[in-house]
Parts: C-alpha cells; structure tokens; sequence
C-alpha cells in the first residue's frame, strides 16, 4: 500500500507541476522520493534519465520524427527501444545514434519495420500499457516501480528489475490477462 500512496503523490505531483511553481517543487521531490525506492536508486535513476536525455538530442539532431516513431527507455544503462518505422535505414540510424550517446552499455532493438504504419494502433498500446501499469500498481506483490513497459502492436516489452522469478511471472500473468496483448517480450533482469 505504501507503494500505491507514493506512485500516487508522484503522479497527482506531476499535474501540479504543470500549474505552479509549488507544484513544480513538490514534483521533483515525489520525483526523487519515488527513485529512491526503485532498486537502481536516485543515482541509477539519475544517470538513465541523463543517457535518455543524451539520446533524445541525437534523435533530434539528426530526425525529430524519430522522437515520435520511436520510444526509447532506459534501465541500468540498457536501452529499449521500440515502434515501428518505415524502412531499415531509419531502424538503423536509430541504433547508431543511440550507441553514440554517453552512458549506453546495451542497446535492446525492438524496433519494427513496417510499410503501413496503420497496421499498428497506438491507441490500442496505450490502453494496453495503461491497463498494464495500472494492474502492476495494484498487485501487492509486485514492485511496479522496477519494472518499464512499451507496448507496440499488441506485444508487450518489459525492462527492469525483477525481485524474483514469481514476481516477473505474475507480470507477465497480468500482461497475457489484458485483451488485444500478442505476445510478451521480457528484458527484465531478475535481481
């Protein structure tokens, strides 16, 4: 329960911050508070969210659209990245980019290559990483906060730290529970 009431204040921090100077100090504190209780911790937290950064302004250096194609999370200095993209070359660029940014140790390329990006519904994933993420949140027996989902095309890839092998199964358990969900792709590692 403890876990619930501080995702809670972290996400309800982050519509204040929008709105207020308060709100934006407040945020950054629930922020930190919430990468605290991660396993890799605030400096873990920090130094992915610097290389994330990094990688992000190669992105737009190069392509801005690759920023909206392409998602890009990092945990322990390993980057996922997933979407769909119309050819191999932006495939390609995306992970030579990402390779030239400080900090990355592997690079997890999930990206997918597809003619008719309308064959992907991004409105779909969202519902099934929101539906996800929330049943993580709620399941008492799993540490939500370890774990990053992305959802492309009705499948499902995982990154972070698991604490066992039964909590990565009750993830997984949750994700194939979640209608429209193709299949799951797991990058966690078990602690």
């Amino acid at each position: 329960m403890k876990y619930f009431k501080l995702i809670s204040v972290f996400v309800l921090s982050s519509y204040l911050g929008a709105c207020t100077p308060v709100g934006a100090v407040i945020g950054v504190g629930a922020a930190a508070g919430v990468a605290a209780y991660q396993e890799r911790g605030i400096d873990g937290v920090a130094r992915d969210l610097k290389t994330a950064t990094k990688i992000k302004d190669k992105f737009l250096q190069f392509d801005h659209k690759l920023l909206m194609d392409i998602g890009i999370e990092v945990y322990e200095a390993r980057v996922l990245l997933t979407g769909h993209v119309s050819n191999e070359d932006i495939r390609t660029n995306a992970v030579r980019l990402t390779w030239q940014a400080d900090g990355v140790k592997e690079v997890i390329n999930e990206i997918i290559v597809a003619d008719d990006s309308s064959i992907i519904n991004t409105a779909r994933d969202a519902w099934i990483t929101g539906q996800l993420q929330s049943k993580l949140t709620f399941d008492d027996n799993i540490m939500a906060i370890n774990y990053a989902v992305e959802t492309v095309g009705g499948v499902v890839y995982l990154i972070g730290i698991s604490q066992s092998e039964d909590e990565l199964e009750r993830v997984k358990n949750h994700a194939r529970s979640i209608s429209y969900v193709r299949h799951i792709i797991s990058h966690v590692r078990i602690k």
